[in-house]
């Protein structure tokens, strides 16, 4: 499925992710020629020497990154900014990250994808909640990103053809959104940044221009 994905990116496609349909591509991608599952997974043990196998490489968006194969710990890798690898508890009423702003006659894209009406947006957590700034890509664009903190919300890239946008949470509307909670309803959240960012991005490919006939 990672293959997949990869493959319609390079030939041209856009992908938007968030929450954990983000890291999780690019540690599947790196450990493509190893196992890196605990036996409860897939009935034999990790290769022990797994970590030092990663291909980043292959990787979308990060590189160097740590996997975490305990199965008694809810994380894939230290990807994931957590307060188990390393982020501060900030609650939902301290939990801000700040949009850079970009020209857009230099940077078109990073622009339209940063289209807000405020360029501080409140935090919101997820199976992976936001990205480890020292592993990011040099090759990636940071479009938002907490002050002051190793800790990046907002991310795209190019691979191939095609580009990449990574939102780190899960719902930006429901601060510590659970597994099997309700569905929130959206329309009670009319101007909410964190939404208008996810539109941005599922408005972007119809912003492209359309080759001309000759």
């Amino acid at each position: 499925m990672a293959h997949a994905i990869r493959d319609y990116v390079r030939q041209g496609g856009f992908m938007f992710a968030m929450c954990s349909a983000t890291d999780s591509y690019d540690i599947a991608l790196a450990a493509e020629n190893t196992d890196i599952c605990h036996a409860v997974f897939d009935g034999d043990a990790p290769d022990p020497d797994c970590q030092e196998k990663l291909d980043y490489s292959q990787c979308f968006a990060f590189e160097n990154f740590q996997l975490i194969t305990d199965p008694m710990i809810y994380e894939f890798s230290d990807v994931d900014m957590t307060p188990l690898t390393g982020r501060s508890p900030r609650g939902d009423q301290g939990d801000y990250f700040t949009l850079f702003e970009f020209s857009a006659k230099v940077d078109p894209v990073p622009t339209m994808l940063t289209q807000c009406h405020t360029s501080v947006v409140k935090g919101f957590m997820g199976q992976t909640t936001a990205f480890r700034k020292s592993l990011v890509k040099r090759s990636v664009t940071i479009m938002g990103e907490v002050e002051g903190a190793n800790e990046v919300k907002y991310i795209h890239g190019n691979l191939g053809k095609g580009t990449f946008t990574f939102y780190g949470g899960h719902d930006p509307e429901d601060y510590r959104h659970q597994v099997g909670d309700p569905p929130t309803n959206v329309s009670l959240h009319k101007h909410s940044p964190g939404y208008r960012l996810i539109l941005n991005n599922v408005l972007f490919p119809a912003a492209r221009k359309k080759k001309q006939k000759t």
